[in-house]
């Protein structure tokens, strides 16, 4: 069955894996997902993630190692804000502070996919793909 919000499919997918306690998730990769992926792994949010490519698999893999402290996971919310149905669109003015700044929101603008604290210093605003504390 065909996804039609594949970025809605890959944060269920963390939140899921997470739920269970795994150690990994596996979501189908795509430039966006990998920008996610660096995204989270530099804000400290996932241990790592990897590029798989399974012999004869027409799509590469995006594995996440996921991060937990003191067996909670690190990852308390993560959320889609813009859905397909309907965008979320904010100037540099309008761009959200999640959790008054102990969170972030990512956003995807003409310079790439960045945090909301780099789209204020690159003064910039966009989409804004989901929120994670």
């Amino acid at each position: 069955m065909p996804v039609t919000d594949t970025i809605g499919d890959f944060l269920t997918r963390i939140r899921n894996a997470q739920r269970a306690h795994h150690r990994t998730v596996d979501a189908p990769a795509s430039k966006l997902k990998i920008a996610i992926a660096e995204i989270l792994k530099d804000q400290g949010y996932i241990a790592d993630y990897e590029l798989i490519t399974p012999p004869g698999a027409v799509q590469p893999t995006l594995r996440l190692h996921l991060k937990y402290f003191q067996g909670k996971p690190v990852i308390r919310e993560i959320k889609r804000i813009s859905k397909p149905g309907i965008r979320r669109y904010a100037g540099v003015a309008e761009l959200p502070r999640v959790y008054n700044g102990l969170g972030i929101a990512i956003i995807s603008t003409s310079k790439g996919v960045m945090t909301d604290k780099q789209a204020r210093r690159e003064n910039v605003g966009g989409e804004i793909i989901c929120t994670v504390w």
